[in-house]
């Protein structure tokens, strides 16, 4: 009997797979998906440090990969109504916080890894129908195979069958704004890379701006203003898009989505019988504001292995399911702050901003509070 199944082909299923194997566990990774099979969009674009230290740690090396694959932006910028109230940049000296580039990127390098270290994986057969008892889990796929294991690592994304299969409900809030993501394609040169911030951008009818670069183009996300149809901005980004990247020229859109903040937690992060255990957009769903999702996702992947791994699977669900409570309290503080709905909320932005040339915390405040509060991550 293999110890564990991952289900799920992601960068948190490739995680867990990964995770499992290093600590001798002999996975088998389940994808419904082909493997040839194309993801759009860039999706989650920025590796945290942390994660960067959880990949290296279990395949050597595939930390290198990663960032010399992406991106790292050194200088942090901030508007108001197209003045600037921050400005910060770090030396090149200084270590690698983090890198920035596709999410498929990584998800390949994943793979590659995966296959160097000889884990079985099954690809183009979801997972139908799952039996799990106080002595283990029993998977079968659309095909008819049977897959018997001891534990299974959920990382079958928001739209989870197995937590569906399992009895756990999906718990929060969804936001009633939504936000408008646009990637554009573009060669941008590291010392030219910056992360910018716009409140009120005068380009784009006075609405909120982001703009992140990442290795083959800038992130550009909108936040719609109220009655705003996200789609029809999107339609209309060939004429506001210019106005929000001027150095780049004829600006070509490789992809766009619409979404609302997401602030939902699993009801439990384990099976009553503690051999499922949810980890990733499986387990919560978190906006892409301070880049919380993959992140977080890919440190529950680790954790959920080590519980396997160590028997300690009701410490998982609870340990985890604090780390995504924080997130979800941070990601509902970064909602507040840029819908900025109470009148007091609004003088308390301006004012900031109208101080923020002769105090300067007034304008390191107006550029961190956008992402919510930091939290500091966790060592497995």
């Amino acid at each position: 009997m293999s110890a564990v199944a991952v289900v799920g082909a992601g960068p948190v299923g490739l995680t867990a797979a990964l995770a499992a194997h290093s600590l001798g566990l002999d996975p088998v990774l389940l994808e419904a998906q082909p493997r040839t099979a194309v993801r759009p969009g860039s999706r989650a674009i920025f590796v945290h440090r942390a994660t960067l230290d959880h990949l290296d740690r279990l395949s050597p090396g595939l930390r290198d990969s990663v960032c010399a694959r992406g991106l790292v932006w050194r200088t942090k910028r901030t508007l108001w109504a197209g003045r600037q109230v921050h400005v910060r940049s770090y030396p090149a000296s200084a270590a690698v916080p983090f890198t920035s580039l596709p999410q498929t990127v990584v998800e390949d390098l994943l793979r590659r890894a995966c296959d160097a270290a000889g884990i079985r994986s099954v690809w183009g057969d979801p997972v139908r129908d799952v039996r799990s008892t106080p002595d283990g889990v029993a998977l079968r796929t659309e095909r008819g195979a049977t897959h018997e294991v001891g534990h299974v690592v959920a990382a079958d994304g928001a739209r989870s069958g197995l937590r569906a299969q399992a009895g756990i409900a999906l718990e929060g809030t969804t936001s009633t704004t939504e936000f408008v993501v646009v990637d554009v394609a573009a060669d941008i040169r590291p010392d030219h890379a910056e992360r910018v911030f716009h409140y009120r951008h005068p380009g784009v009818g006075g609405r909120n701006v982001l703009l992140v670069p990442f290795r083959g183009g800038w992130r550009v996300d909108v936040q719609c203003r109220p009655g705003d149809d996200g789609g029809r901005l999107v339609a209309q980004a060939p004429q506001w898009l210019p106005r929000v990247l001027p150095q780049v020229p004829g600006p070509r859109i490789t992809w766009s989505s619409v979404y609302r903040f997401q602030q939902r937690l699993a009801s439990r992060f384990t099976d009553g019988h503690r051999r499922i255990l949810l980890a990733g957009e499986a387990a919560h769903l978190l906006p892409p504001f301070g880049a919380r999702g993959m992140n977080s996702g890919i440190s529950d992947a680790v954790a959920a292995a080590r519980a396997v791994r160590a028997g300690s699977v009701e410490r998982y669900a609870r340990e985890r399911r604090a780390a995504a409570e924080a997130n979800v309290r941070a990601a509902g503080a970064a909602l507040d702050h840029l819908l900025a709905a109470r009148p007091g909320q609004r003088c308390l932005q301006w004012a900031a901003a109208t101080a923020a040339p002769l105090w300067p915390r007034a304008g390191h405040w107006l550029d961190a509070a956008p992402y919510g509060p930091r939290i500091r991550a966790v060592s497995y």
